[in-house]
Parts: C-alpha cells; sequence; structure tokens
C-alpha cells in the first residue's frame, strides 16, 4: 500500500466511526484529513481532498471548531483561512468527551430527572417507574460527574491512565 492508498484508508475508516462518537462521516473525515496533515489545509485543499462542496466542508468545519478539536490559521500574505486539528490525542479525548456528555448526557439527565419525579406514583407500575428512573439518573449522574473529574483534570497521573485505558 502506498502513501496516498494508506490516507485514504484512513480517512475512510475515521469517518466511518465517526458516528460512534456522535458525529457525521464527513465531519469526521474532514476531522482525520487534518489531523494527519503536516500543514494546515485550505478550504479548497478539504474540498477537493474528500470531494465535497463548499457549503459541506465549511459547515463541517464550522462543527469541528465548535467541538473545540479544528482551528483556524492565517498564513502571512494568504487571504485563504486554513484549518488544523488538535494533535494532542489526550486533549483530543478530553474535548470529545465533554462534547458528547454537554449533547448527549446532559440531557438524558434532563429527561430522566424530569420522569423520576412524576407525582402520581400511586399504583405498583408507577412506583416501579419511578425507583427504576431514579437508579438510572443516580447512575449517569455519577458517569457524567466522573467524565467531568477526568476532563478537568487530564494533567493527574491517574486520569492519564485512564484515558489510556480507554484508547
Amino acid at each position: 500500500m502506498n502513501f496516498s492508498e494508506g490516507k485514504n484508508k484512513f480517512i475512510q475508516t475515521w469517518g466511518a466511526l465517526g458516528s460512534q462518537w456522535g458525529i457525521n462521516k464527513t465531519m469526521a473525515q474532514i476531522h482525520a484529513s487534518l489531523m494527519v496533515a503536516a500543514e494546515p489545509l485550505s478550504m479548497e485543499e478539504i474540498m477537493q481532498e474528500l470531494q465535497i462542496s463548499r457549503g459541506n466542508a465549511s459547515m463541517n468545519l464550522r462543527a469541528l471548531m465548535d467541538w473545540g478539536i479544528v482551528y483556524k490559521e492565517y498564513k502571512q500574505g494568504e487571504r485563504r483561512e486554513f484549518f488544523t486539528a488538535e494533535k494532542d490525542l489526550d486533549e483530543l479525548a478530553v474535548k470529545i468527551a465533554r462534547e458528547r456528555s454537554k449533547r448527549e448526557i446532559k440531557p438524558a439527565l434532563k429527561v430522566l430527572k424530569e420522569v423520576s419525579t412524576i407525582e402520581d406514583a400511586n399504583s405498583s407500575e408507577a412506583k416501579h417507574f419511578v425507583e427504576q428512573t431514579k437508579k438510572l439518573y443516580d447512575f449517569v449522574l455519577r458517569a457524567d460527574n466522573m467524565i467531568d473529574k477526568v476532563t478537568e483534570h487530564k494533567d493527574n497521573w491517574l486520569t492519564k491512565l485512564i484515558l489510556k485505558m480507554m484508547s
């Protein structure tokens, strides 16, 4: 396998994995392309490499910047914008964990809290429902608190160990 084939295979695979961590395929492919690029890439270079439209590239780059895992870079004498990805894998894992918590876990916690406090839990079925959803709320809250602690203290030795084990 030559370099071009290897790079393409990596970008395609990373794109397929994107749905596993809550982003679309194109967004993950752009991230992969930027992550392995030796130099920041322009939007035009990204569009050409991935064969995507300007609108698609723009929308997904904006989303990646919102996640905090892609940054704009300016080159002196250039009018075009350039983009680069977070290269520190520990920092990348922390940012993805924080974003997923914000987008997925916190909304689920809100719903679990709401449904576990229904007031007309008079029947045995309703009481069981409230009991189970309270247990789920407590469990998800503990998990979210653990994620918060890990991402707040990513520089301590225990967190580094946990992040390595998760990788």
